[in-house]
């Protein structure tokens, strides 16, 4: 295996690592924001409230990008077998 491969291969994971993980952190990101502002407009600060609904959604959003996730590692597992095996 050449470092050109090496490279590749690297960069390939971190792309897909991306594209797998981004639209859930996203959801996250979303979901705590509008969490917190609701938070300091109430002042509610109840430790439940922020991690409930965080992981109802997440969950959520999970099963909704889970076709979307799979073809992506489908995807990236093809074409690490081809990087290995000599393919294009």
């Amino acid at each position: 295996m050449t470092a050109e491969q090496v490279l590749d291969i690297t960069r390939l994971s971190i792309m897909t690592l991306l594209w797998v993980s981004v639209p859930i952190m996203l959801v996250a990101l979303v979901v705590g924001l509008i969490i917190a502002l609701f938070q300091a407009l109430t002042s509610i600060q109840e430790m439940t409230l922020t991690f409930v609904p965080k992981i109802i959604l997440i969950f959520i959003a999970l099963l909704a990008l889970m076709p979307f996730m799979a073809s992506k590692m489908h995807a990236f597992g093809q074409e690490l077998f081809n990087i290995i095996g000599g393919g294009a």
